[in-house]
């Protein structure tokens, strides 16, 4: 008789599976709409069931659903600023995107308040992600001193190089394409 392999098979439903990680951490976001954003915060990569009643599909762009905001109480996690407050072990109070003219992110101290310029959605994920970092350690330290730049070389120490590349690029652009 031959020996049969041990296996393990498992049906995993991974429907609004983003989603359901998150109100597993934070049970206010049950029977809410709620979306979480791909790794340059552009484009919604899981939904839930009463986002997707709202009729907001898979790959929709933030720019394109952030009405239901305010008109349906839409929330929109990032895997960027989730990610690196666990990793820095900092929390920003609130955060969001919206159209800036002239900076990339900024950080409200006191509020404790993150806004990430919607114009991120079109630049290379490890950016977004060096803006994420950079204000976040904001709420770390507050001015671009010298305990600043050690943080930023402690959490993400190829920072300097994503800055250049950044800045290298314009502030806003019609090419989707990087």
């Amino acid at each position: 008789m031959s020996e049969v392999p041990k296996r393990v098979i498992a049906l995993v439903d991974c429907n609004n599976f983003y989603v359901s990680c998150e109100r597993v951490f934070d049970p206010r976001l049950r029977n809410r709409p709620v979306v979480v954003l791909s790794n340059n915060d552009g484009c919604a990569v899981s939904r839930s069931q009463e986002a997707k009643d709202l009729g907001i599909k898979m790959g929709a762009p933030w720019f394109q659903i952030k009405h239901f905001e305010r008109s349906h109480g839409l929330v929109a996690r990032s895997s960027n600023i989730e990610k690196w407050q666990r990793v820095m072990k900092v929390q920003a109070s609130d955060w969001g995107i919206r159209k800036m003219k002239t900076k990339w992110g900024s950080c409200n101290t006191t509020s404790r308040r993150l806004w990430l310029n919607l114009e991120l959605a079109k630049k290379p994920p490890q950016c977004v992600e060096y803006i994420v970092v950079h204000e976040l350690v904001h709420l770390l330290e507050r001015h671009h001193n010298d305990r600043f730049i050690a943080l930023m070389n402690q959490f993400l120490p190829p920072w300097g190089q994503y800055r250049t590349m950044l800045n290298k690029s314009p502030l806003e652009q019609e090419s989707w394409e990087y």
